[in-house]
């Protein structure tokens, strides 16, 4: 039985982001609230740019804020490409969250290693406070694709070593269907033409990367107009 998915439309750019960052503050507080901490997995790709650069203006619990990655790509660490890099210079620099509360994942050492070093980091962590995750254009979330091994079964590891993703590089890593699917909220941040396909298939229930991630409160899309939400409903 298909979990609720509960489509947002936003009518402009400025809407689109102005929903976003509402969503988030929401979370947070009632992150807060229930247990005293903020734990936050943020999506990579270029779409949350905008996005986090704008949380970084504004008050927030940063001291309370710890910052999970969905995704990685083997990469320097320095590397423009890597998601922790983006994370770095729109969000993170110069706020006040502790560095030990940021946990990069260490792609650097390759898939597999990385993969458990960072399954460990995650050991003694429960549900995720707020999920943030994109949706290519074939439908991928995260490093998830179609075609490969998601992590939806009950014994999937919470992090995935991926060795021939499609979209280059194609080693990276990535928290699994099963591990992103273990948080109170999940919300896709959707923008571009370019993913009108991916969502007509979610529409009508296709098997999809994305589709695979199920929290038992189900999932928040937020589209942005040239996405054509109207057929989303």
């Amino acid at each position: 039985m298909d979990l609720e998915t509960r489509w947002h439309l936003a009518p402009t750019q400025e809407d689109w982001l102005r929903q976003a960052m509402d969503y988030i503050r929401q979370a947070e507080d009632q992150a807060l609230a229930r247990h005293g901490a903020f734990h936050i997995v943020l999506a990579g790709g270029n779409t949350p740019r905008r996005l986090y650069a704008a949380l970084a203006q504004e008050p927030h619990a940063w001291a309370r804020w710890h910052v999970w990655l969905g995704d990685e790509r083997c990469l320097p660490v320095d590397s423009p490409q890597r998601n922790s890099r983006m994370v770095t210079l729109s969000l993170l620099a110069g706020n006040a969250i502790p560095s030990a509360q940021v946990h990069a994942i260490p792609a650097e050492r390759g898939p597999e290693a990385a993969a458990e070093a960072y399954a460990q980091t995650l050991a003694t962590v429960g549900d995720f406070d707020l999920v943030l995750l994109g949706l290519g254009e074939d439908g991928h979330t995260a490093s998830l694709f179609p075609g490969q091994d998601w992590g939806t079964a009950t014994t999937a590891a919470d992090v995935l070593p991926v060795r021939d993703a499609p979209k280059p590089p194609p080693a990276r890593v990535s928290l699994s269907a099963r591990r992103l699917s273990r948080a109170h909220q999940v919300l896709f941040l959707v923008a571009g033409a370019d993913k009108q396909r991916a969502l007509r298939a979610w529409q009508a229930r296709e098997p999809l990367p994305a589709r695979a991630i199920a929290p038992t409160r189900g999932v928040d899309v937020l589209l942005s107009p040239e996405t054509q939400p109207g057929a989303y409903t």
